[in-house]
């Protein structure tokens, strides 16, 4: 599907304000995915380890060279590496304990990555979290499966992390 191939979704300041910052991420952007976990820890552990850029490569090997100069919070710009991938990204939104979400760009291609927080009891933590990603040409070396498994590698890293706090 060339129209597809060559999508490059909205810009990144409608991105961020448009979809971001009202719960949304690209739905017909070319890599999509979801995904959920349940942890066996409070809301409040699981919302420090999010919110905190700077010690994700602590418990999630693949980021590294994390670079933020201030607390989370709506619009504050963060740059961190994921692989061999460099994002720039800025934080849309900042709602302690229910929400976290980012919007960035890496290589020209631009994201949406959202985590929803909910808790069913007070020492478990239910986290939802859902991408989407465009560019030109991002379906030649990127798709929605391997990003699903980077999204589940991320929150089983996360669970692992939370859980034993």
């Amino acid at each position: 599907m060339p129209s597809k191939l060559w999508y490059r979704g909205p810009s990144l300041e409608t991105l961020h304000e448009e979809y971001a910052k009202r719960g949304r991420v690209d739905e017909v952007a070319p890599v999509r995915s979801f995904c959920e976990v349940e942890i066996d820890a409070p809301v409040d552990t699981v919302w420090d380890l999010l919110s905190r850029p700077t010690a994700w490569p602590a418990w999630d090997p693949d980021i590294h060279d994390v670079t933020a100069t201030e607390p989370a919070a709506v619009d504050v710009p963060f740059v961190w590496s994921s692989g061999r991938s460099r994002m720039r990204s800025r934080f849309a939104v900042v709602e302690p304990g229910r929400e976290i979400t980012w919007t960035g760009v890496s290589a020209g291609a631009k994201a949406v990555h959202r985590h929803l927080l909910d808790a069913p009891s007070p020492d478990r933590t239910r986290v939802r979290c859902e991408e989407s990603m465009a560019g030109p040409l991002l379906g030649l070396f990127y798709d929605s499966d391997k990003m699903h498994a980077t999204l589940e590698a991320w929150l089983h890293a996360l669970k692992a992390a939370a859980e034993l706090h």
